[in-house]
């Protein structure tokens, strides 16, 4: 009698446990829906306040310079290109490292791209991924830089050589990357405002190059990196092209799917879906070109999140007559990866928006 009890016991619980993220969902209280106005005019100011919300949501973050001092390292001539490794100070306690590729044989100004690694629990990578084929068909910077762009990567906050350097000091990996967003929870603001003010800084270098054409910048990147992307096309107009590959995220369809676990606790922005979801930050892109693809079997970005973004986004493409500039592919049975098909898209898209076009005869 008492071994049945006990798995009746045993069943009720996991009956309950079962039934937890339904009630979670359910005392969830309504998420403000993006409503898109019938003219430029008041989408303008309506977008202004979505950005502006956007910045007090990510938290108290420190100023940063008009272009940061940058200090370079070495400088090494690769077979079509030259690689710049440099490093500077994010003025919130941290060394920021990069590598800048720049095209040769060329006088003229060039297009210039961010590129955003990836996050995958591989901390010790980080801005090598430009050298890698490890997600890439090819090895993105070179192949860039190639093709005539100036190429910059950093390392985001607890990846490649930050990996051990934040305010748990010995502290590497996840284990590290909890320590540092406690620590910027605590001064009100949070590791996603960090990692994305750091990009910005990134940017503010590569526009000031003399080599670079700031008229023509571009940002891309897959997972961590392409969710970077699309953020940073929201939160600076500089960027006139992205392309974002695997992590396109509406979060009401990724709490519903119990897809948290997918996510890293840098990713969570506090109050986030107070004001809105997903689509108000990919909207203020608009109408700048942005190209999202992804995989139907990637559990961290729900296709029926991606359809909702899509629908709910393209209405302020829709109202500069620009919705051929937002792309969204859906690839079937495909998960979390950068297809070759997927990597000729993205080199397609850059040509056609940031090169400039051929002369007429």
């Amino acid at each position: 009698m008492l071994g049945l009890a006990l798995l009746m016991i045993s069943a009720t619980q996991t009956a309950r446990s079962g039934d937890a993220a339904p009630r979670w969902l359910a005392t969830m209280p309504s998420v403000p829906q993006l409503i898109v106005p019938p003219g430029r005019k008041a989408w303008a100011d309506q977008r202004q306040q979505i950005r502006t919300q956007l910045w007090e949501l990510l938290g108290k973050l420190p100023p940063r310079p008009a272009v940061p001092k940058v200090e370079t390292l070495t400088r090494t001539d690769r077979d079509g290109f030259v690689v710049e490794k440099f490093r500077f100070d994010n003025g919130a306690g941290a060394t920021v490292p990069g590598y800048l590729l720049l095209p040769k044989g060329t006088t003229a100004k060039v297009p210039a791209i961010l590129y955003c690694h990836w996050h995958g629990g591989e901390y010790d990578r980080g801005k090598s991924e430009l050298f890698e084929r490890n997600h890439t068909p090819e090895e993105p910077g070179p192949a860039l830089a190639r093709r005539g762009y100036a190429v910059l990567a950093i390392d985001a906050y607890g990846f490649g050589e930050r990996n051990g350097q934040g305010p748990g000091s010995e502290e590497r990996g996840g284990a590290g990357e909890l320590t540092a967003s406690k620590f910027n929870l605590w001064l009100g603001r949070s590791l996603w405002g960090m990692i994305l003010r750091d990009d910005l800084m990134a940017l503010d270098y590569l526009a000031s190059r003399p080599e670079v054409d700031a008229s023509r910048l571009g940002v891309t990147g897959i997972s961590l990196g392409a969710t970077r992307s699309w953020w940073l096309m929201a939160l600076d107009d500089r960027l006139q092209a992205g392309v974002a590959v695997a992590c396109l995220t509406r979060y009401q369809n990724l709490i519903a799917g119990e897809g948290l676990k997918h996510h890293g606790i840098y990713y969570y922005v506090p109050g986030m879906l107070a004001h809105f979801d997903t689509e108000a930050v990919v909207a203020l892109a608009a109408p700048r070109p942005l190209l999202f693809m992804t995989g139907d079997q990637d559990g961290g970005s729900p296709v029926d999140g991606v359809r909702e973004i899509e629908a709910r986004a393209r209405p302020v493409w829709a109202l500069y007559g620009a919705t051929t500039n937002l792309r969204s592919e859906i690839f079937p049975g495909v998960g979390h990866v950068y297809l070759p098909e997927m990597w000729r898209h993205t080199l397609a898209w850059f040509e056609t928006h940031l090169k400039p076009a051929p002369p007429k005869p």
